[in-house]
């Protein structure tokens, strides 16, 4: 990615967290993190990222209900949101994408890289979209 981008990671384990967020660092981006749905909402709301990464299974507010009040939010609703969640069952999945997610990364070994190069794609995209206007 050329210019520096947000990444507000909603996540409620530190450790995934930290590894997440010291990868994306590693590659140029500014990162946030939220412990759950609630903050998350207000984070995006406040810091406007320009992508969210929103892990499904959270305590008080889980990644489904985060995803459809991001959605709903005028504030929020632009901010692309990416799954990234061990929940691999069909209609977990696409539950998520039919409230607004426009990606769903299955947590595991390759995760990290999987969502930096989904990152680079939607970055490539933007760039794209740009110039066509």
């Amino acid at each position: 990615m050329t210019e520096s981008k947000t990444i507000l990671i909603v996540e409620d384990s530190a450790v995934q967290a930290l590894s997440l967020m010291e990868l994306l660092r590693q590659n140029g981006m500014e990162v946030l993190w939220a412990l759950d749905g609630r903050l998350a909402i207000k984070m995006a709301q406040h810091y406007q990222p320009e992508y969210i990464v929103l892990d499904l299974e959270m305590p008080e507010m889980d990644g489904l209900k985060t995803c459809e009040r991001l959605k709903e939010s005028f504030l929020t609703r632009n901010i692309p949101v990416i799954m990234l969640t061990a929940h691999t069952e069909t209609e977990a999945v696409r539950r998520g994408l039919d409230l607004g997610a426009i990606d769903y990364i299955p947590k595991d070994a390759f995760s990290g890289n999987v969502l930096l190069e989904t990152l680079r794609q939607m970055e490539m995209e933007a760039s794209v979209h740009e110039r066509q206007e």
